[in-house]
């Protein structure tokens, strides 16, 4: 019988996965790179940023997950990230920090890919990701605009933007379009 170890179930789980420091990856499973269309040995040492699909979104992400990990030591969410490609599509992102004074020191995160249930189909601002990924969760403009800083209307202006580009004529609509693809 093969012996199993903490090392073992890390290199064998379902879902890739990464230790982190300082948002760098300092070690990720098979499945990771996979997902990511990188080799393991590519995405070792490397900052999270390469799986963003913009060097804004890294940088807005890492400052909306601090105080958010720093309060309940763990962060969850749905976001579109990048593959080595080019290639955009949705993944669920979660994480758990080792030290709540210093959310970004240490941490251990799943990554799933949605892409076989949801696919990113029309090209998207930085912005329109941003709020997508919160329109899918079901919150409102005014949720969505102090958890991204800004305010409700702007977040009614994307959302119409997103109507247009996926064809919607209401919230509900885009939501169903936004969720299965």
């Amino acid at each position: 019988m093969p012996v199993l170890d903490y090392q073992t179930a890390f290199h064998l789980a379902p879902v890739g996965l990464v230790l982190s420091r300082e948002r760098t990856i300092q070690d990720c499973n098979e499945p990771l790179a996979v997902i990511f269309g990188y080799s393991r040995a590519a995405l070792l040492g490397q900052s999270f940023q390469l799986l963003y699909p913009s060097a804004d979104e890294f940088e807005r992400m890492g400052e909306r997950i601090s105080p958010i990990m720093s309060a309940q030591g763990s962060y969850a969410d749905d976001r579109i990230m990048k593959r080595a490609n080019g290639e955009l599509f949705w993944c669920h992102v979660t994480g758990r920090s080792l030290e709540l004074t210093q959310p970004h020191a240490a941490g251990v995160w799943t990554f799933e890919d949605l892409s076989a249930t949801r696919r990113v189909t029309v090209e998207l601002t930085p912005r329109e990701r941003e709020i997508a990924a919160q329109l899918a969760t079901g919150k409102t403009s005014k949720q969505i605009g102090r958890t991204l800083e800004i305010s409700p209307r702007t977040v009614d202006v994307y959302r119409a933007r997103l109507m247009r580009k996926y064809g919607s004529t209401n919230t509900t609509e885009l939501l169903q379009r936004l969720l299965r693809h």
